[in-house]
C-alpha cells in the first residue's frame, strides 16, 4: 500500500511529502542531539565520580600511611568498587557515542541525501509534464486562432461572391484565402491533436508511474528512519543493560566491603599500637616526720635533734631515689640549697626538717661554690645531649618498651630481608666467578672480585645491625618481662635498666653497666663529671605552669602538680623534654607538652640564681 494522492491536488501533496520528510530528519538529528547531551552527561558522571574517588583515597607515599583498620579498609575498598562503577559508565558513553550517536549521524547525512535526489527527481517530472501541456496549450490556441482567421475568411468570400458588385477576380482571391487558411487550420488542429494526445500519454505516465514511484520511494525512506529510531532506542537501552551486571558486582563489592569491618579487630588494633608495655606505678611509701619532732620533745636537746634529724634526711633522700624509676640512665647531681644566713643558722623547726640539713653543712655547700670558680665548657653538654639524641633515634630508646620492640622487630625483619639479598647476590657472584674460571674466554674472574668484596662488607655491615638490633630487642624483652616485679613493693631498692640515652648523654654498650643504684654523694663523681658538669646552678631563663600533673617516678624527671609555677633552665632540644627547677632547688625533667612555657626576653647573659 501506497501514499495515493489526488490528481488535482498533485503540487500540494508533493509539498506535504516534501515537510513531512523534513520533519522525520529533524526528529532523527534531535534524537542524536538528545543522545549526545546524554552522552555528555554519563562522562562529566564518570569523570566526577574519578575525581571523587581520587580525593578520597589516601597518598601512599610510605607503607605508615596504608589503611590498617577494618574501616578504613572496607572505605577504601567501596572507594576501589566506586572506581569501576565510574569505568561502567564511560563504558556505556563509549557504546552510545559508537552504536548511537555514531550511527545517527552517518544515517541522518544518507538519509538527507536520498532525500535531496528523490524530490530532485519528483521535481523534474513535474517539469517535463508542465512542458508538456505548455506545447499543448501552445497548439491548442495556435488552431484555436487559425479557426477563426478561416472563418473569417469564409465569411469574407460568402459576402464577395452574394455580392453582385463584386469584380471575378475579387471573388477568386477571397476564394484562395479561404482555402489557405482552411489548409492552415486542418494543420494547427492535427498539431494540436498530437500534442494532446503526447501530454495525455506524459499526464498518464507522471501519475500513474512516476510520481508513485517517486512517492514509494520518499515512503521507504521515511519507514527506513523509523526503523532505524527503532534500532537506536534499542542500542541505547542495550549499552545500559550490558553493564548492568558488572555494576551489580561493583554494588556486591560495596556490600562485602561494609560486611568486613570488625569494630573487636579495630579496637585490638588500637590496643597493639598504643601499647606501651609500662606497669601501673607501684604505691608511695609512707614517711614519717612526726618522730622526729617527738625525739625532740622527748631529748630536750637542740644537738641530738639535729643529728637525728641530719641522719633521717639522709634516709629519706635515698629511699626517695631508690622509690624513683628514673627516665634517663644517668642520675642528676643532688643541688646543693641556696647559701642564704638562715639556711646556715637556723636550728629544728616542727614543720620540716630541710633546715637542719642546710643548718649542719654550711661548709660543704660553700666549698662546692668555690669549685664553681673554675673554667668550665658550657656546650659540651649539648655536645653530649647531641649524640645522646642521635643514640636514641637508632635504638628507639625514646618510644616506650612495647613500641620500641615493636620497632626494633621490624627493623630486624628489613635488615634480614637485605642480608637475604646480599647473600644471594654473593652466591650468584661466586658461581660467575667459577664460570669464568672454566671458562677465561667469558671474562676474568678477577672483575668480579671488587663487586664480591663490595657484597662482603655488606653482609658483615648487615649482621653487625642485626647482632646490635638484637641484642637491644633482648634488653627491650628482658626489661619488659622485669618491670612489673620492681613495682609490687614500695620498700625495696627501685634499679631500673634504661636505654643508651640520658638528658646528660651518657650512652654504654654494655647492659649490665646500665643498671644504676641509688643516687650517690657528691663526693662519688668522677674527675670527668667535675670537668664538665655544672656544679652551680643554671640560670633561669623563664618559668612554666603545670597544666597536668606529673608523677615523675623515673630518674631524673620532677614530679609537678597541676598549677605548679616552676623555672626553666634548659629548653626543649626536640625530644619532648624541657629541664625545669622549684623554688627549693630541686631540678628535673618534665613533659614539654604538660607545661605552659613562657620564656623571658632577657634570658641570654642573665644570671638568675633560685
Amino acid at each position: 500500500k501506497i501514499w495515493r494522492l489526488n490528481l488535482e491536488d498533485k503540487e500540494d501533496q508533493f509539498d506535504s511529502l516534501d515537510k513531512h520528510t523534513q520533519w522525520g530528519i529533524d526528529f532523527l538529528e534531535r534524537y542524536a542531539k538528545f543522545v549526545k547531551e546524554r552522552i555528555e552527561i554519563e562522562q562529566n558522571y564518570a569523570k566526577q565520580l574519578r575525581n571523587l574517588v581520587k580525593k578520597y583515597c589516601p597518598k601512599r607515599s610510605s607503607k605508615d600511611e596504608e589503611p590498617r583498620f577494618t574501616s578504613c579498609v572496607a572505605f577504601f575498598n567501596i572507594l576501589n568498587e566506586l572506581n569501576d562503577y565510574a569505568g561502567q559508565r564511560e563504558v556505556v558513553a563509549e557504546e552510545m557515542a559508537h552504536r548511537v550517536y555514531g550511527e545517527l549521524m552517518r544515517y541522518a547525512h544518507d538519509l538527507k541525501t536520498e532525500r535531496k535526489m528523490h524530490l530532485q527527481e519528483g521535481r523534474k517530472a513535474q517539469q517535463y509534464l508542465d512542458m508538456c501541456w505548455k506545447q499543448m496549450d501552445n497548439s491548442k490556441k495556435k488552431f484555436e486562432r487559425e479557426c477563426r482567421e478561416a472563418e473569417k475568411a469564409q465569411q469574407s468570400y460568402e459576402r464577395l461572391d452574394n455580392d453582385t458588385n463584386a469584380t471575378k477576380a475579387d471573388v477568386e482571391k477571397a476564394k484562395q484565402q479561404l482555402n489557405l487558411r482552411t489548409h492552415m487550420a486542418d494543420e494547427n488542429k492535427n498539431e494540436y491533436a498530437a500534442q494532446l494526445q503526447n501530454f495525455n500519454g506524459e499526464q498518464h505516465k507522471h501519475f500513474y508511474v512516476v510520481i508513485p514511484q517517486i512517492y514509494k520511494q520518499l515512503q521507504e525512506m521515511d519507514e527506513r528512519r523509523t526503523i532505524k529510531l527503532s534500532e537506536c532506542y534499542r542500542g541505547f537501552a542495550d549499552s545500559e543493560r550490558k553493564v548492568i551486571p558488572i555494576i551489580s558486582k561493583c554494588l556486591e563489592g560495596m556490600i562485602l566491603a561494609a560486611k568486613s569491618v570488625d569494630e573487636r579487630r579495630d579496637s585490638q588494633m588500637v590496643v597493639d599500637s598504643f601499647k606501651s608495655g609500662f606497669e601501673p606505678p607501684g604505691d608511695f611509701p609512707f614517711e614519717d616526720y612526726s618522730q622526729h619532732i617527738y625525739r625532740t620533745i622527748s631529748d630536750g636537746t637542740i644537738s641530738a635533734s639535729k643529728q637525728e634529724s641530719g641522719k633521717m634526711d639522709a634516709k629519706t633522700t635515698v629511699g626517695k631515689a631508690k622509690g624513683k624509676l628514673w627516665l634517663f640512665g644517668k642520675k642528676p647531681k643532688p643541688q646543693s640549697p641556696p647559701l642564704t644566713p638562715t639556711s646556715l643558722f637556723t636550728s629544728s623547726t616542727p614543720n620540716g626538717s630541710q633546715f637542719l640539713t642546710f643548718s649542719i653543712e654550711p661548709v660543704h655547700y660553700c666549698m662546692n661554690e668555690i669549685k664553681t670558680g673554675k673554667p668550665r665548657i658550657p656546650s659540651f653538654r649539648s655536645l653530649k645531649r647531641g649524640v645522646s639524641l642521635i643514640m636514641a633515634l637508632e635504638d628507639f630508646s625514646h618510644l616506650p618498651p612495647e613500641q620500641r620492640r615493636k620497632k626494633l622487630q621490624q627493623r630486624i625483619d628489613e635488615l634480614n630481608r637485605e642480608l637475604q639479598k646480599e647473600s644471594d647476590q654473593k652466591d650468584a657472584l661466586n658461581k660467575m666467578k667459577d664460570v669464568y674460571e672454566k671458562n677465561p674466554q667469558m671474562g676474568d674472574p678477577g672483575s668480579l672480585q671488587p663487586k664480591l668484596a663490595e657484597t662482603m662488607n655488606n653482609i658483615d655491615r648487615l649482621r653487625m645491625e642485626i647482632h646490635k638490633n638484637e641484642a637491644w630487642l633482648s634488653e627491650v624483652e628482658g626489661k619488659t618481662g622485669g618491670r612489673g616485679d620492681r613495682r609490687h613493693s614500695s620498700d625495696i631498692n627501685h634499679l631500673v635498666t634504661q636505654g643508651r640515652e640520658s638528658p646528660e648523654g651518657s650512652y654504654t654498650d654494655d647492659a649490665n653497666q646500665e643498671v644504676r643504684g641509688p643516687p650517690q654523694q657528691h663526693g662519688h663523681h668522677n674527675e670527668f663529671d667535675d670537668e664538665f658538669e655544672d656544679d652551680d646552678p643554671l640560670p633561669a631563663i623563664g618559668h612554666c605552669k603545670a597544666i597536668y600533673p606529673f608523677d615523675g617516678h623515673n630518674e631524673g624527671t620532677l614530679a609537678m602538680k597541676e598549677g605548679e609555677v616552676l623555672y626553666i633552665i634548659e629548653e626543649d632540644k626536640g625530644d619532648g623534654w624541657t629541664r625545669a627547677r622549684r623554688q627549693n632547688g630541686e631540678e628535673g625533667y618534665v613533659p614539654t607538652s604538660y607545661i605552659d612555657v613562657t620564656l623571658e626576653k632577657n634570658s641570654k647573659g642573665a644570671v638568675t640564681y633560685i
